[in-house]
């Protein structure tokens, strides 16, 4: 049986980020990848913001690698020519009593090292956007969009240019750890199986099934997963705004946010419908929540403009917000496996932080002279 030095499951952002930089750092890489193309699960399936690091608890995995990737990710979107615009975020208050939890939230942002915050009123709100209804907002400038499909055609060829092979189709249902390294069981057109000396869980919503999966790891350490499904309802008509407009967190997500893609189409969402099983279909009926909700921020909203999009689900570890939750990445300090880095949960603002992602994950390896 051929043995190749490094297997990375999964070909999203993160899979792909934490092959680009394994492979320019002279290992030999496969990638296994279930679907027909890279990035067609979660990563393409996403608003395609670039998060500022506003939310996540000081410290955390979430905060420290959002804020280091999408300074990362600005400039390697600039250095390679793909669609970005740093637009800005305005976070707004919709009630005077929510002015309180917008100040808690920029001195926790203030905490991650997010620059150029400002609390602005109403009138300076509205200067900037004239649709908006607000109490009060807070702009944050350094947020933006980015066009995914092409980063994660960049990616992909980053990772091939330094050696990476990307292998499609090729659904990995389980293994055994060996003393020898991993034999990973490949489904598909062609079953077959394949050894690797160091093995990367990089697969997004299939992750938890893997690590239960792959013999001799101890499934107490394999965290639990939800399904948190995100809806999307796009705009008929004007575009009323030219930032993210976010509202204030709502448990589950960060709420129904406005925003203009690349292409120039407005879209609102996500929400979040707890679901058993992956469905990408948008049901109709949930409009009248959208409607009701992005009403509170843009009363200017006419009627029957919103139509269904499409929708994501997040990988997440319970049912809780993802600002109160953290990335999970395990290494040998947790499994007691040597050679095996696991990563869960890796939600919003998983996209943001790949590119960090992939240092954190070759700075694991090396640091235990893997």
């Amino acid at each position: 049986m051929d043995v190749i030095d490094t297997i990375v499951i999964g070909a999203g952002v993160v899979g792909l980020a934490i092959a680009r930089r394994l492979a320019q750092g002279g290992r030999e890489v496969l990638v296994l990848e279930s679907e027909s193309m890279p990035g067609s699960a979660t990563s393409s399936r996403n608003s395609g913001v670039i998060h500022a690091g506003l939310y996540y608890k000081p410290g955390s995995l979430k905060a420290r690698l959002c804020v280091a990737g999408r300074d990362q990710l600005y400039s390697y979107a600039a250095a390679r020519g793909i669609p970005h615009r740093q637009c800005g975020k305005l976070v707004v208050a919709t009630s005077e009593h929510e002015i309180d939890a917008l100040r808690a939230l920029k001195a926790n942002a203030a905490q991650n090292g997010v620059a150029g915050m400002r609390l602005l009123t109403p009138a300076e709100a509205r200067a900037m956007e004239p649709e908006l209804s607000c109490a009060a907002a807070l702009h944050v400038p350094v947020s933006g969009i980015i066009d995914v499909h092409p980063y994660i055609l960049a990616l992909e060829g980053d990772a091939e240019q330094a050696g990476a092979m990307i292998a499609l189709r090729a659904p990995v249902q389980g293994g055994a750890i060996t003393p020898d390294g991993f034999i990973l069981d490949i489904a598909g057109d062609a079953p077959s199986q394949i050894m690797c000396k160091t093995l990367i869980n990089a697969a997004g919503l299939g992750a938890q099934h893997f690590a239960r999966n792959l013999r001799g790891l101890d499934p107490a350490t394999v965290p639990g997963q939800v399904l948190a499904k995100g809806n999307y309802f796009s705009l008929s008509g004007k575009q009323p705004f030219s930032m993210l407009i976010y509202p204030l967190p709502v448990p589950g997500s960060s709420g129904l946010h406005a925003f203009c893609d690349m292409a120039g189409r407005v879209r609102f969402g996500p929400d979040v419908e707890w679901v058993d099983h992956i469905d990408y279909d948008v049901d109709p009926a949930r409009g009248a929540a959208f409607e009701q909700t992005v009403r509170q921020y843009w009363p200017g909203l006419p009627d029957g403009a919103l139509s269904p999009d499409y929708s994501g689900i997040r990988p997440k570890l319970a049912r809780t917000s993802p600002h109160d939750s953290d990335f999970v990445i395990q290494d040998m300090r947790t499994h007691k496996i040597a050679h095996f880095i696991s990563l869960y949960g890796i939600e919003s603002p998983g996209l943001t932080a790949s590119l960090a992602l992939g240092d954190y994950v070759f700075d694991l390896l090396e640091r235990h002279n893997v």
